[in-house]
């Protein structure tokens, strides 16, 4: 696709999307903002984390990164050139609570203040993610997710951000990707802090759900107008033959990635069929409903499995083929609408948002991204197809709105709409920034 081609692709997929979708992008505090240390902000577990020698590709850290925090009107106006209809960005723990509990930093409330102001302003719906992985040091040392309080730390810290931003927004995400803040932190240990033992991993996962349950609580006690929901990582896990035993692993494998957190926001408690093979590691949930006004899914590839005798739950992931992003990650938007039905299909959610979903490739400075205008068209034609399946699919933000620090990768890896000159902070929109807006512009 050349980069004259998106106005004229984009005017009718944009007409098969109802009145009323969502069009929006997304951010991380932790990716965007900078100023790690100002105005009374406390250290982040990634703050610390960024420090350990070989963690980081090229030894770099998000301290500066695109300096949002020192930038919030530009990118404001960015969002409004988009013809963006809703912004979902994360607040930053330690920026409100710098201790994690207790003392509030009122600079920290003022910036999301500011933020907020400039959204509703420029008539962008602000949906706000409460926690996307950066922790408050200060709470790791009193042991972070597996301390028996952090589902009360968590729930405090709701109703802090949202009495004071709850008469503007409407839309909130308790956690994003609770699967990796458990199993990339605990069990792999390429994200802080960085264990590796699938033990703790499990009992950060159980954790991460109570505090999602008590931080909607409290989200709702603050707001009477509040809509609660979670965002999932999601991916179709399929067989690499038609042998029984490959099938069972794909089974498998969707009920580690997949099932371990719907199930139980579902009301199902967690998958027997997975329990039993993380025998006596596994947590216990009784009597759990995620009380989810609506889910977002983010999604970015599909997962390729086959049997692994000897292996903890039996399966292995193979290296994916086809075309692949920056991030060695397959190209295969009908995932997307696999997912979405299936979804819909088994657990029934009131509504649907496509909470991430993007791409990174080897961008150009001068904004020439053909590559992710393809990727952007072909998975927004899937979710088109969804909701002509019947999914109850509300919104897109596409990951994501800038170029930022992608956590191991550092600034390897770019998904941005606009280009980041990370010297200068130069802001360039991208070919598939304009895609964006032509369908973006068109649906509203």
């Amino acid at each position: 696709m050349t980069s004259s081609q998106p106005l004229e692709t984009a005017l009718p997929l944009a007409g098969r999307f109802p009145p009323g979708f969502v069009w929006g992008t997304a951010t991380a505090a932790y990716q965007i903002e900078g100023a790690w240390n100002e105005d009374g902000k406390g250290e982040s577990i990634w703050d610390v984390f960024c420090r350990i020698p070989g963690v980081i590709e090229e030894g770099t850290s998000a301290e500066v990164t695109c300096d949002h925090y020192h930038h919030v009107d530009e990118d404001l106006d960015l969002m409004a050139e988009l013809g963006a209809g809703a912004y979902r960005f994360s607040i930053a723990w330690s920026r409100v609570l710098p201790e994690g509990t207790g003392r509030v930093n009122e600079a920290g409330l003022a910036f999301y203040d500011r933020l907020v102001d400039g959204l509703i302003e420029r008539g962008i719906r602000p949906f706000v993610t409460l926690y996307h992985w950066d922790l408050p040091q200060a709470l790791q040392q009193r042991g972070g997710w597996l301390a028996d309080e952090v589902a009360a730390w968590f729930a405090e810290y709701a109703r802090i951000v949202v009495e004071r931003l709850g008469d503007r927004v409407y839309d909130w995400v308790t956690l994003n990707e609770p699967q990796v803040t458990a199993f990339a932190g605990y069990q792999w240990g390429v994200h802080p802090p960085g264990v590796k033992d699938v033990g703790s991993a499990l009992a950060v996962a159980h954790n991460l759900l109570l505090a999602h349950r008590a931080g909607a609580d409290a989200i709702r006690a603050a707001s009477s107008d509040a809509r609660v929901g979670i965002a999932l990582n999601l991916s179709p896990a399929h067989p690499a033959s038609d042998s029984p035993e490959d099938g069972e692993a794909a089974r498998i494998a969707d009920g580690a990635g997949n099932r371990w957190f719907l199930d139980p926001l579902f009301r199902r408690g967690y998958p027997p069929d997975v329990v039993e093979r993380y025998g006596a590691v596994a947590p216990v949930l009784d009597g759990y409903d995620g009380a989810l006004d609506f889910l977002g899914i983010n999604y970015y590839m599909r997962h390729v499995v086959r049997a692994a005798p000897g292996t903890k739950l039996g399966f292995e992931t193979l290296p994916p083929e086809g075309t692949l992003t920056a991030m060695g990650w397959e190209v295969y938007p009908d995932g997307l609408h696999e997912i979405l039905l299936r979804v819909h299909r088994d657990y029934s959610p009131a509504e649907i948002f496509i909470t991430e979903s993007g791409a990174a490739f080897p961008d150009e400075p001068h904004g020439d991204d053909p590559a992710r205008v393809e990727y952007l068209r072909d998975h927004f034609s899937a979710a088109a197809d969804a909701i002509d399946d019947g999914v109850p699919l509300r919104g897109y933000f596409v990951w994501s709105l800038l170029d930022n620090f992608e956590w191991q990768f550092g600034f390897t890896k770019r998904f941005g709409l606009f280009h980041v000159d990370y010297e200068t902070k130069r802001r360039t929109i991208k070919s598939s920034g304009r895609f964006y807006r032509s369908i973006a512009t068109a649906g509203r």
